[in-house]
C-alpha cells in the first residue's frame, strides 16, 4: 500500500486524489495532508481519512481546527487527533513527512514551490502538479534532484499524456525521471489546447469579455485562476516552459496546437516519424492515478472512451494575435534565468487583478509583457533560490505599480 501526502487537499488536484484514495482503499491511504483555509472540508478529509498530520496555511485557524478535531474525538468518530501544525513550515512538515511515499503537490502558484522543495530535499516521489516549481525554480530544482534523487511524476494532463507516450523509449531508459536529460530519440512535442473559453470567439470581441465569460471553460472543471489561463494560452505557454525543463528539449522542438475536443492530451513525435498519442476523456483524475500507481496501471470503472461517440478529433494552428500570452511564455523561456520566474508571476497578478475587476481581460498580457520588459536589464542567468522569491515578489509589485500609473 503507498502512503500518500497531499499539499492543497481542498482544491481540485487534492479533492481528486482523495477521491481515488476512496476508489482504491486496498492500494492507497492518506498519512498527511495540508490545506490553506477551506476549514469546513478539511475537517471531512480528516474524519474520513484520519491522517497522521494535518498543515493548514492559514495559521490562526489553527484553534478552531484543534476545537473541531477534538469534538469529533470526543463522540470517537476519530481514532485519535492528528498532528497539527500550521504556516510555511507547516506545508514543510506535510511535504516531508516520514512515512509518505509519494507527495502529490497540488498548491497553485508560488505558493507551491518552498514545500515542494522541501520533499524533494526529504528524497519524496512527487506526483507534479504545480507548474511554478520547474517554470519559476528549474535551476535550482534540478540539481535539487540530481541530489536527491526524487522522481517528478507529472500530473497535469499534458505532461502526463508525454510522459505515458515516453514508456519504453530511450527517454524513460536513460532520463529514469531525472529532468533535464535530452534523448535523441525524441524529436519533437505537440501540446494539446482547448483554447479555452474564448476559443470560437473572434479577437475584435475579447474586448467585451467579462470575468463569467473568461472563467466558463468548455471542457473542463478547473479553478478560476487555471481557467483564465486556459482563455489566454498563458497555461499552455506555462508548460511548454515545463515541458522543456521535463523533457530535455529545445523550445522550438515543443509546439502547441489547439484539439477542441480534449481527446488526445498530448502527442510526441519520435526520430523514425513515429507520433504517438494518449487518449481518454477530459478527466484529470487519470493522470493523477497513474502518478499514484505508476509503474503500474489499476483498473478503474471509468467511462471507457469511444471514438465513434466522439465522432470527430480536429487541430488548429493557435491565433497568436488572440493568445499573446503564448508567444510571451516562449520569449521568457527562451531568455532563461530569472525570466520565466518574473513571467509566472507577473501572470498570477494580473490575472488576481482581473479577477477582482481592477483591469480588463486583455489588459492581463499588457501586464505580464511591461513587467517582462523591464526586467531584461536585471535578469540573472544563474539565479539562487533567494534569486527567484525576490524576484517573483518584485514582478508582482510591479504589476501593482502599473496599475497604479495607469501604464497600460
Amino acid at each position: 500500500m503507498k502512503a500518500i501526502s497531499i499539499l492543497g487537499s481542498t482544491g481540485s488536484i487534492g479533492t481528486q486524489t482523495l477521491q481515488i484514495v476512496e476508489e482504491f482503499p486496498d492500494q492507497f491511504n492518506v498519512v498527511a495532508l495540508a490545506a490553506g483555509s477551506n476549514l469546513n472540508l478539511l475537517v471531512q478529509q480528516i474524519e474520513k481519512h484520519k491522517p497522521e498530520v494535518v498543515a493548514i496555511a492559514n495559521e490562526s485557524l489553527l484553534p478552531e481546527l484543534q476545537n473541531r478535531l477534538n469534538d469529533l474525538l470526543s463522540i470517537k468518530k476519530l481514532p485519535r487527533l492528528p498532528q497539527l501544525v500550521g504556516g510555511a513550515d507547516g506545508l514543510k512538515t506535510i511535504a516531508s513527512w516520514d512515512h509518505a511515499d509519494l507527495v502529490v503537490t497540488g498548491i497553485v502558484g508560488c505558493a507551491g514551490l518552498l514545500p515542494t522543495l522541501a520533499a524533494i530535499r526529504a528524497g519524496k516521489d512527487l506526483a507534479l502538479a504545480n507548474k511554478e516549481t520547474l517554470i519559476a525554480a528549474a535551476p535550482v530544482v534540478l540539481p535539487e534532484l540530481k541530489r536527491s534523487g526524487s522522481r517528478l511524476l507529472p500530473a497535469d494532463s499534458e505532461h502526463s499524456a508525454i510522459f505515458q507516450c515516453l514508456q519504453g523509449t530511450p527517454w524513460a531508459e536513460n532520463a529514469r525521471l531525472s529532468t533535464g536529460i535530452p534523448t535523441p530519440g525524441l524529436r519533437h512535442i505537440q501540446l494539446t489546447a482547448s483554447g479555452g473559453a474564448f476559443r470560437d470567439w473572434e479577437t475584435n470581441d475579447l474586448k467585451n469579455a467579462t470575468i463569467q465569460d473568461a472563467t466558463s471553460h468548455p471542457n473542463w472543471s478547473m479553478g478560476k485562476k487555471i481557467t483564465v489561463d486556459s482563455a489566454t494560452l498563458m497555461n499552455k505557454g506555462l508548460e511548454v516552459i515545463e515541458a522543456h525543463y521535463l523533457f530535455g528539449l529545445n523550445y522550438k522542438q515543443i509546439e502547441i496546437v489547439i484539439h477542441p475536443q480534449s481527446i488526445i492530451h498530448s502527442m510526441v513525435e519520435l526520430a523514425d516519424s513515429s507520433v504517438l498519442a494518449q487518449l481518454g476523456w477530459p478527466d484529470m483524475k487519470l493522470p493523477i492515478l497513474y502518478c499514484m500507481s505508476w509503474p503500474n496501471r489499476l483498473e478503474t470503472p471509468w467511462k471507457r472512451l469511444n471514438l465513434t461517440e466522439v465522432k470527430q478529433l480536429s487541430f488548429f494552428e493557435p491565433d497568436r494575435k488572440k493568445y499573446p500570452c503564448m508567444d510571451l511564455a516562449y520569449a521568457a523561456g527562451q531568455s532563461g534565468g530569472t525570466m520565466p520566474a518574473v513571467l509566472n508571476a507577473a501572470n498570477e497578478e494580473a490575472v488576481a487583478q482581473f479577477l477582482k475587476e481592477k483591469i480588463h481581460f486583455l489588459d492581463i498580457p499588457r501586464m505580464i509583457e511591461i513587467t517582462c520588459e523591464r526586467h531584461k536589464n536585471d535578469l540573472i542567468e544563474e539565479p539562487t533560490l533567494n534569486d527567484i522569491l525576490l524576484v517573483d515578489n518584485w514582478a508582482r509589485k510591479e504589476v501593482q505599480e502599473n496599475l497604479k500609473r495607469n501604464s497600460l
